[in-house]
């Protein structure tokens, strides 16, 4: 059969070529139109084959045959033409395995597999083409197979593909117009009008993502979403999986490339990332009793949005996702991943997610639970050789042993974080480590109540080095952190001056950074610094500042300056109530005038409980 074969595409070859030769054939499309029309699927090799050996006797006659260049020349387009047709049917090809590969099996597991193969972190994802043909595969398997109810699921496979790419197209116009309607730039997805869902659930015609998004844009989660579903088709599912890859993609893409302000691109990125994966989180603690298939699926999408996150280059290692995106704050959000990610074997993905887990609840001053993850997280960079989640964890355990008071094992942390730091080079990671370290030394010579300034000395002297460094490496945040903690440091020496200096400068760059743990800690002990130099306008100023931030990151750490600020309540009684109206413009300039109007509340909670 080969040999016949052989035959075939020999005079193929030839019949092509004296078309050429004869001037009928003008145009490479119609080589390859008779390529496609006269090759047959899986008999690339023979015709290979065959081309070769008709191209090496034309080259051999070149110098005898007056017109072997004429012929070489149009083997050549053959060539050409045939290099294109194998691209072309390999891509065709690898198409009809996917298709073969979410329909094999039980049918229980179509969605899982489908969602399997959209992974975006592939090598080579599927383009809107491709799925597409996807689509054409599965509706053409579907009206062979004898078989009625997989027929229809198989037809529902392909309706659902198709119905998600035909989504998308609706929304794409719409992909950030929201930010914009009425004049306004909000760029979050919480409870400020307009936002997103609700735009999105306007345009939207398809039932299942118009019902989920109208209830995010009523501020309801995805779980109370899930539990009025009125449609649990698998071609629903489908589409809503494909619609919101899409969008969220679209998203990150488009933060990433804002030019105005990087930084805040990608804070708003991380935050796409999270609320969408925390969407998917919820829908499968929705199902995973009443629907398990189904939560299946939407656990991996979770999983596959959370890998895209941790394979970012700029992941967050040393700082915490706080903007508001979904009504509440995402160390709210991140809380979801706790349950979830205890499913799922140790990777490099999983160690980088447990450090950003790890910070939020730190922050939130959950130290046991944060102590926890910053040591699974360690276990796994360690076995991964994940040098720099390595480093990063140690520093997280050393800051949180300081919460505990735990001094000496802060520093024996943030002392192997530095050795660490400086093997692998990790730069960031020896001006965090260098900076921990100076600040759990001062907390532990203050707590033997020492008085020697070698002790502080050699404290500070880390914190200065720690500073310079982060300075070095242009990372704000890190900047931030370190003038921070050598402000609170100073706080701690009883040196108002130094501290206010280092404080305000950790404020800004904070801001600057988007981390408002730190710019809500700066001004929480610069209304420290200020209350000892007898300064109550300043300290009522900071401490309204710190306090707001603080509280609206669920940090622990509020009460804390809540407590000063009731102090001075307490001290000088009405005046306290003009003193905030005359510093009114610069406290609305940082936390708007809801944020004002809320101080009253927040101390008065203080007080009650």
């Amino acid at each position: 059969m080969s040999e016949s074969l052989s035959d075939r595409y020999f005079a193929l070859i030839d019949q092509i070529v004296e078309l050429t030769l004869q001037g009928k054939i003008s145009s490479v499309e119609r080589v390859y139109g008779i390529l496609v029309e006269q090759v047959e699927a899986g008999t690339g090799e023979i015709f290979e084959r065959c081309l070769s050996q008709r191209i090496d006797s034309a080259e051999a006659q070149l110098a005898t045959k007056l017109k072997a260049a004429r012929i070489v020349r149009a083997l050549q387009t053959i060539e050409k033409q045939w290099l294109r047709w194998q691209e072309e049917n390999l891509v065709a090809a690898e198409i009809s395995e996917t298709a073969q590969m979410i329909i094999t099996g039980d049918p229980e597991d179509y969605f899982l597999r489908t969602v399997d193969v959209l992974d975006p972190n592939q090598e080579n994802p599927l383009t809107i083409d491709e799925l597409s043909q996807l689509a054409k595969n599965l509706q053409a398997a579907a009206k062979t197979q004898g078989d009625a109810q997989l027929a229809q699921d198989w037809q529902q496979l392909a309706t659902g593909i198709t119905a998600g790419l035909e989504s998308f197209t609706i929304l794409e116009g719409d992909l950030v117009s929201w930010m914009y309607s009425s004049g306004s730039n909000f760029s979050g997805f919480g409870a400020e009008k307009p936002n997103p869902w609700q735009i999105w659930g306007q345009k939207v015609t398809s039932p299942l993502p118009k019902q989920l998004f109208q209830t995010l844009g009523q501020q309801q989660s995805a779980i109370a979403f899930a539990r009025v579903a009125n449609n649990l088709e698998l071609r629903a599912w489908i589409e809503l999986a494909i619609l919101l890859q899409y969008l969220q993609r679209g998203l990150v893409t488009w933060y990433d490339q804002q030019p105005y302000n990087s930084k805040f691109g990608k804070e708003l990125s991380y935050s796409t990332l999270l609320t969408f994966a925390s969407i998917w989180c919820e829908l499968w603690q929705a199902f995973v009793v009443s629907k398990p298939a189904l939560a299946d699926g939407c656990f991996l999408v979770m999983l596959q949005i959370l890998r895209t996150f941790a394979q970012r280059e700029d992941f967050p290692l040393y700082s915490g996702v706080f903007a508001s995106f979904s009504g509440d704050y995402l160390q709210d959000t991140l809380d979801y991943f706790d349950e979830p990610l205890k499913q799922v074997e140790g990777t490099e993905d999983k160690a980088r997610i447990l450090t950003l887990l790890g910070y939020s609840q730190r922050t939130a001053g959950d130290y046991q639970k944060a102590i926890a993850f910053h040591e699974e997280a360690l276990e796994i960079a360690i076995a991964a050789d994940d040098y720099a989640c390595e480093v990063a964890s140690l520093n997280h355990l050393s800051r949180t042993n300081v919460n505990l008071k735990n001094y000496s094992e802060a520093i024996k942390y943030s002392q192997r974080a530095l050795i660490a730091a400086r093997q692998v080079g990790d730069k960031l990671g020896e001006a965090n480590a260098s900076v921990n370290l100076g600040y759990a030394k001062v907390f532990a010579a203050r707590q033997l109540d020492s008085i020697a300034a070698e002790d502080y000395a050699e404290a500070v002297r880390y914190l200065e080095q720690g500073v310079e460094l982060a300075l070095k490496q242009g990372d704000s945040q890190s900047q931030a952190f370190g003038n921070t903690s050598l402000g609170i440091a100073y706080v701690v020496l009883e040196q108002p001056t130094s501290a206010i200096a280092f404080l305000t400068r950790g404020a800004e760059l904070a801001q600057y950074s988007r981390d408002v743990y730190l710019q809500g800690l700066s001004f929480s002990y610069l209304a420290e610094a200020y209350y000892s130099i007898e300064d109550r306008g300043a300290a009522i100023t900071y401490g309204a500042l710190g306090m707001y931030l603080l509280n609206q990151i669920n940090s622990v750490e509020w009460r804390q300056v809540a407590g000063l600020l009731s102090i001075l309540q307490g001290q000088i009684g009405a005046e306290f109530k003009n003193i905030l109206g005359q510093q009114r413009s610069q406290i609305i300039s940082l936390i708007g005038v809801d944020g004002y109007d809320y101080l009253p509340k927040l101390l008065e909670e203080y007080k009650q409980n």
